[in-house]
């Protein structure tokens, strides 16, 4: 029979910075999943847990429990290997869009369970959903053939999955404990191993507009997470890309779609298409697969083909016209010079309040709510022409954006250094 505890005597031990059992781990997810841990005594002990750490040991067995608290998918049965990608999340990141349909050209096949967004940075999922008809809910049997026929699925996890981790994100996210390391990395790879896929590449962001402000916690998060893939059986590596200007030309939801639809066309923002390369190269590297120009399939239309295939798939139309604002407002730049910050925090923000976003789960997004950059970091720009333009259903909400933009933009004689856009690679 099972070993008992205590909660709280679990609360104080992990407070007094000792650490817990594997034992006492499973114990304290399994009671907390079915409702014996009162949210209360959770709470404590994610505090304790961001303010005390997890060394590698307790982190795995966390995120084996969260694991075990669910199902778990098997692909085995496809004739292909499985790759997936994660990003911590960013401002204009429509990297998935592009990168499943492109690595699934290659024989890989990428079941990209995704999710929604909440607050400034974009889910995939209500990106995916401005298109017309597109549905994310999938049975796991759908998914699979979906993976076996097409080759690349974009999809809402199942409740089924780690439900430990639903509940404990909630949580985390109204006690001041999201940025908790040990909680972050066993968020993400709880989810990610349950998934079944047999290789992950993980996209670390570092920067203003990302959880990780600091390259060095960065590092820190994308070791922690490749350990965990390694210690699973999963091959798992980390790129650390700079989330301090935001991705592309486009942020919102339907935006971020025709931007997408732009580079799978061959065409697209530059820094859009190197990450998107990189990842999809990295992903098919862990499945075995060198020596392969990736960009090729974005120049010569395979990639927008299996895009269109990928959408079709699931309802929806990649003919249909995307949702449009019915508000728009432009921000001019208000002297000449070169364009040194565009800030990735102050845009996402922006875009927010603007309605692309949402600031509890439950709340609706605007489809065609957003921002085009007209200029990007780096650029010359001259008094007077536009910079950006705002989009929005509701015209209230411009004034809001515009003091999120605040301090968000700077134009200087001279321009200032700029951030790789790769800032190190990972593998454990």
């Amino acid at each position: 029979m099972a070993k008992e505890f205590s909660a709280v005597e679990l609360i104080i031990a992990k407070r007094e910075k000792q650490e817990l059992t594997t034992e006492q781990i499973d114990w304290l997810v399994h009671n907390y999943t079915t409702g014996v841990i009162a949210d209360e005594q959770m709470s404590a002990m994610t505090m304790a847990i961001l303010l005390n750490g997890m060394n590698r040991r307790e982190i795995k067995d966390l995120t084996m429990a969260m694991i075990a608290s669910g199902e778990r998918l098997d692909f085995s049965s496809l004739p292909m290997p499985t790759a997936d990608k994660h990003s911590t999340g960013g401002v204009g990141d429509k990297i998935t869009l592009m990168v499943a349909p492109l690595v699934a050209v290659f024989g890989v096949a990428v079941p990209q369970l995704s999710g929604r967004g909440l607050g400034h940075t974009g889910g995939t999922l209500d990106k995916m959903e401005a298109i017309p008809g597109w549905q994310a809910n999938l049975s796991n049997q759908q998914m699979l053939e979906q993976l076996r026929d097409v080759g690349a699925v974009v999809c809402a996890a199942g409740s089924g999955l780690a439900p430990a981790d639903k509940k404990l994100y909630a949580l985390r996210d109204v006690t001041g404990t999201v940025e908790a390391i040990p909680l972050i990395a066993s968020s993400i790879m709880s989810k990610k191993i349950a998934e079944g896929t047999a290789s992950l590449v993980l996209d670390v962001k570092v920067g203003s507009g990302a959880f990780m402000k600091s390259l060095d916690r960065a590092r820190e998060l994308a070791q922690v997470l490749t350990q965990l893939g390694a210690d699973a059986g999963v091959k798992t590596s980390a790129l650390l890309t700079d989330m301090s200007t935001p991705l592309g030309n486009k942020v919102g939801n339907s935006l971020e779609v025709e931007e997408a639809v732009e580079v799978l066309a061959g065409g697209g923002a530059k820094d859009l298409v190197e990450i998107t390369v990189a990842l999809a190269t990295e992903m098919l590297r862990l499945s075995g697969k060198t020596d392969i120009d990736v960009a090729s399939a974005l120049a010569d239309g395979r990639a927008m083909d299996k895009w269109v295939q990928m959408i079709s798939a699931q309802g929806g139309d990649p003919k249909a016209e995307l949702p449009k604002a019915k508000h728009e407002q432009v921000v001019y730049a208000t002297e000449s010079g070169i364009l040194n910050k565009l800030d990735a925090l102050a845009v996402g923000t922006a875009s927010w309040r603007l309605g692309a976003g949402r600031a509890r789960k439950e709340d609706p997004v605007q489809f065609g709510a957003g921002v085009i950059l007209h200029a990007k970091r780096g650029d010359q720009v001259t008094k007077g022409e536009p910079l950006l333009t705002l989009f929005t259903d509701e015209e209230n909400r411009f004034a809001r954006a515009l003091e999120a933009l605040d301090g968000g933009i700077e134009i200087g004689v001279t321009a200032k250094d700029q951030a790789a856009l790769i800032l190190d690679r990972i593998q454990s």
